[in-house]
């Protein structure tokens, strides 16, 4: 199995969004760096959304611009054929595009139903073709929705199918509610690593129920070897009474280095993010074990 490991850090889009203070675009920009500095060399920096809908992210082209020419994987979500055009123009050459597992999940985040996104997203991922663009394709509730409940693996499964056939980089399940427990989270990750390989999927946990982290270790156990996760568990799904963050990155970081996997990434540098997310937002919750890895750093017992 292969010991190289990506983690993404989805704080600068996913975790601010929500956000009751929202950070001007050269804040977010000086987070990214922090990242970048820590050696991670993924991070999704903005969302090419209306601003009226999504104050927080305002901004995005310039985030785009000023991060030009950076040496790294740099994504950005967009919701829709406007959005990608909006992000093609202001050059960024890797986006992100949810899908979702309910009807009732999709109403409530775009007003649209399940076939009409999956539309959308096959009519971008026909154009991200033409235009030499990479497209990566989420499935929010993968195993839980707020409105419709437990969700069938075979409707993952099926996406799942879809979206790579059609040509999409990735496919990312993402346990947005977090909800999902570790044996059904190996059993579905298991599976689609033995259908697409791993180097066509991820994962996207929230520690709702602080199964977050037992999460990540059963996929990668599973084979998974490209993980979400958020500086300081910032983050949260509105629709969720009580959701916290995505899982911190700080945490999966640890936990993926215990396992023995390679992920690039330099702790004290992450420290040293999550430290500047926390001074930011003023919010930041930190990872579990923020407060032994602070400690274990600044002893040099890293």
């Amino acid at each position: 199995m292969n010991d190289r490991v990506i983690v993404n850090d989805v704080g600068p889009r996913d975790g601010l969004q929500n956000q009751a203070r929202h950070l001007a675009p050269a804040d977010r920009v000086r987070l990214v760096r922090a990242l970048l500095h820590a050696g991670m060399d993924h991070v999704e920096t903005a969302a090419f959304v209306s601003p009226k809908a999504v104050p927080a992210m305002a901004g995005a082209a310039e985030i785009v611009a000023e991060l030009a020419g950076t040496d790294a994987t740099l994504s950005v979500l967009v919701p829709n054929m406007k959005g990608y055009e909006l992000a093609l123009a202001a050059g960024a050459r890797v986006m992100v595009m949810v899908v979702y597992a309910t009807d009732g999940m999709a109403r409530a985040n775009v007003g649209r139903d399940r076939a009409e996104v999956d539309a959308a997203t096959a009519d971008i991922l026909a154009r991200a073709r033409e235009d030499g663009v990479r497209v990566l394709t989420t499935i929010s509730v993968s195993f839980e929705c707020p409105f419709e409940g437990a969700v069938p693996a075979a409707v993952v499964h099926d996406a799942a199918d879809r979206m790579l056939a059609l040509g999409a980089e990735r496919f990312v399940v993402a346990d947005t509610i977090g909800a999902a427990a570790p044996d059904a989270v190996s059993a579905m990750m298991g599976d689609m690593v033995g259908r697409h390989g791993a180097d066509r999927l991820g994962c996207h946990f929230h520690d709702t129920r602080a199964l977050g982290l037992a999460n990540v270790y059963a996929a990668a156990q599973a084979g998974v070897r490209y993980f979400d996760a958020s500086i300081a568990g910032l983050g949260g799904c509105p629709f969720a009474p009580g959701a916290t963050g995505n899982v911190a990155t700080e945490d999966v970081v640890m936990l993926l280095q215990r396992l023995g996997l390679d992920t690039g990434i330099d702790m004290a540098g992450l420290l040293a993010a999550s430290r500047l997310a926390d001074e930011l937002t003023g919010t930041a919750p930190g990872g579990r074990a923020r407060a032994w890895l602070t400690q274990a750093y600044a002893d040099g017992a890293g």
